[in-house]
Formats: structure tokens, C-alpha cells, sequence
């Protein structure tokens, strides 16, 4: 509990609970420079080292839990850029709005199932609008690739915290004009 306000600690529990649904282990994670498997939290903190994005793609619910608000901060702190899932739990997609996260739902859920690990995404942000839906592509390893139509349900406000990284950033950027 002496960590509970400390971002940098309780990254560490960032989807340490998930299971990986290729290898059927919680907590481990391929990383795609290293090729080895480690800790999830691990992984995005290389990542992040490196300058990389990385996107969470889950199931049902995502979100679910006593602290929503750390399970969005997190994935922001760590470099996490967007969250593409089949639902949301109850107000997670607004407290990820929130941090400059962009949440996004499947309009197909077995869209899911085109997924593989080694997968590259490419979206094209700047077509983010409200009630617009947003195309992404999805290179495999062995240079095929899906392109899949997701939602996305931000009004202009959430994509102005997401353009900034954060609803606070955004906030304090217009104190400081």
C-alpha cells in the first residue's frame, strides 16, 4: 500500500493477471526485439525504452477490476498507446480517454481472431473524428496482412486529451497559454 500513489511501482502489476491466449501463461509476454518471453510490465517498460508503441488486444470486460484508474494510467505510463478489445467494463473506455489513451472496440469480434504475436499495427490517427470508425492494418510475421475496421467513440474533447497524452496534459497546456 506505501507504493498505492507511486505510478512507477504499481506499473509493475500492469496485466500481470492476463493470459497470454498464445501460450497460455499469465505475466509472459514475447518481446518482438528480443525474441525472448519475459514479464509484461518488463516487456513495455523495454519498449517504451526504445521509443516503441505497443497495443493491448483483449477479450471481453477489459477494464474489469477495483482499480480502473491505475489499469489506464499504467498502460500510458508505459508506453501503451492503444487499447483494442471485444467491450469494456463499466466507465474504463472514459478513465482511458482520460489518460491519452485510444480505446477501441471490435465491430466484428472475430476479428480477434486474426491476430497473431509477432503482429506490426498501423493506423492512421489523423482520420480520428468523432463517430468516425478507424481502419487498421495488421502485418504478420511472414508479411501478409488484414486490414480490419474497428470503433472508436471519442467526442472531440477525449481526442484532444488523447492528441495531448492526457485530459491533465491538456489541461495544462491551456493554463500555461
Amino acid at each position: 500500500l506505501r507504493f498505492r500513489g507511486h505510478l512507477d511501482n504499481i506499473s509493475n502489476n500492469m496485466l500481470i493477471g492476463a493470459i497470454n491466449y498464445v501460450n497460455d501463461k499469465a505475466n509472459t509476454i514475447k518481446n518482438m526485439f528480443t525474441g525472448e518471453y519475459d514479464e509484461v510490465p518488463k516487456v513495455a517498460r523495454d519498449y517504451k525504452a526504445r521509443g516503441a508503441y505497443w497495443v493491448v488486444v483483449g477479450e471481453e470486460n477489459y477494464g474489469e477490476g477495483s482499480s480502473r484508474e491505475h489499469a489506464a494510467m499504467e498502460p500510458r505510463f508505459l508506453g501503451g498507446k492503444i487499447i483494442l478489445v471485444k467491450s469494456f467494463a463499466r466507465i474504463h473506455e472514459t478513465n482511458l480517454n482520460k489518460q491519452g489513451m485510444l480505446p477501441l472496440t471490435f465491430i466484428n469480434p472475430g476479428d480477434y481472431d486474426v491476430f497473431r504475436e509477432d503482429d506490426m499495427i498501423a493506423i492512421d490517427i489523423e482520420q480520428l473524428s468523432p463517430g468516425k470508425n478507424l481502419e487498421m492494418t495488421i502485418t504478420h510475421a511472414d508479411g501478409t496482412s488484414d486490414t480490419i475496421t474497428v470503433k472508436q467513440s471519442m467526442n472531440e474533447q477525449q481526442i484532444g486529451w488523447f492528441k495531448a497524452g492526457s485530459a491533465l496534459n491538456l489541461i495544462a497546456k491551456n493554463s500555461a497559454s
